[in-house]
């Protein structure tokens, strides 16, 4: 897990730190991650994480030494990292099929 509050610490919760993180992640390097935080549980996310899971047997040192090394080209930059808002979502799982726009 990354926490993102502790890495983004300007960063309001509602500008979904973690989502922008994991946004990141994908952008550098297509490392696929999922956010725990607001987006996902609304006002009654205690956390900001990104979760980052590696199927064992399935990858590769090369691969993890990858996502490792798109982990610190993006923690690199973070004082250029910009939230985001929501623009739709729907009633229920929202963090599944919501439509987001950079700040």
């Amino acid at each position: 897990f990354i926490d993102a509050a502790r890495a983004l610490p300007k960063m309001p919760k509602g500008e979904l730190p973690a989502q922008a993180i994991a946004v990141e992640l994908y952008r550098e390097g297509g490392v696929r991650t999922v956010e725990v935080g607001t987006l996902m549980f609304g006002g009654a996310a205690q956390h900001e994480l990104v979760r980052i899971a590696l199927p064992r047997r399935v990858y590769t040192a090369s691969h993890v030494d990858w996502v490792i090394e798109t982990a610190e080209r993006v923690a690199a930059r973070l004082g250029e990292i910009r939230g985001y808002r929501i623009v739709e979502e729907p009633p229920v799982l929202r963090h599944f099929t919501a439509k987001l726009a950079p700040l």
